[in-house]
């Protein structure tokens, strides 16, 4: 149980590339984004529609590709945040933190005593079912598991530097497409609002030494944001990856046979 792979990720702010899973459960999706040359992926449960059950069996197509997987729950209850780090992610992502009082709560549901009071279970999925001391799978548990909050409310803008200075907290997620809109100013990526509050969740990572990720549709603003200062880029999502592909392979085929 020595293998922190995502958990080393955050502790730099070197460029970790990775993909968004909405769509796909298939078992060769882990190998797929694998061979890919993914670096970490996120499996969301808030938007797709995935359940408890389909979570831990893509879980394990992504511990056979050992390819480090964060689970985005769908909310901050205690049972999906459980439920997700027994079942064997690496990573939580939450949606729409805004306090540094939600923050903790969530470590509280992550983590085993004496940081936090999640319920003990041992030998499942996230230890690979292995036999082992208690204390030392839990101690263990408790260094693996990773927090990517969400930053995507006004109000998590302004505390941003409280939700960073929180032990347990290591990655400040920007839902750009959710902070627009708190924001007021839905979708407008370069207005000035959001690009001050860009600029304020940025420095609180740089205060804390915590990491800064992004959802990218194509490959420039994912080059440009890495500059900016965030290191966890996903790039696209599967569903949309696959469409815009076969959309240009298609035109291409009729551009070229007219």
């Amino acid at each position: 149980m020595t293998e922190t792979p995502l958990k080393d990720m955050a502790r730099h702010r070197k460029l970790k590339a990775g993909h968004f899973v909405f769509e796909f459960d298939t078992p060769g999706i882990g190998h797929i984004l694998k061979s890919a040359g993914c670096d970490f992926t996120i499996f969301d449960t808030e938007h797709s529609g995935f359940g408890i059950e389909t979570t831990k069996r893509v879980l394990r197509y992504m511990q056979a590709a050992e390819l480090p997987t964060v689970v985005r729950v769908p909310s901050r209850d205690y049972k999906d945040i459980a439920r997700a780090c027994d079942a064997g992610a690496e990573g939580i992502m939450l949606p729409m933190v805004s306090t540094p009082d939600e923050a903790e709560a969530i470590v509280q549901s992550m983590k085993y005593v004496p940081r936090g009071g999640r319920g003990v279970i041992v030998r499942c999925a996230y230890d690979r079912f292995t036999a082992g001391p208690t204390v030392e799978k839990l101690a263990h548990q408790n260094e693996r598991t990773t927090l990517f909050a969400q930053i995507e409310t006004a109000d998590g803008v302004r505390n941003a530097d409280a939700i960073a200075a929180i032990d347990g907290v290591d990655c400040l997620w920007v839902g750009h497409f959710d902070l627009s809109c708190s924001l007021g100013i839905p979708a407008e990526f370069d207005h000035p609002d959001f690009l001050a509050a860009i600029e304020q969740v940025l420095a609180a990572c740089d205060k804390h030494g915590k990491s800064a990720g992004r959802l990218v549709p194509d490959i420039d603003t994912g080059i440009e944001l890495f500059r900016q200062g965030f290191d966890f880029i996903a790039y696209n999502t599967d569903a949309w990856a696959l469409g815009d592909a076969v959309a240009a392979g298609l035109s291409a085929i009729r551009e070229g046979t007219k």
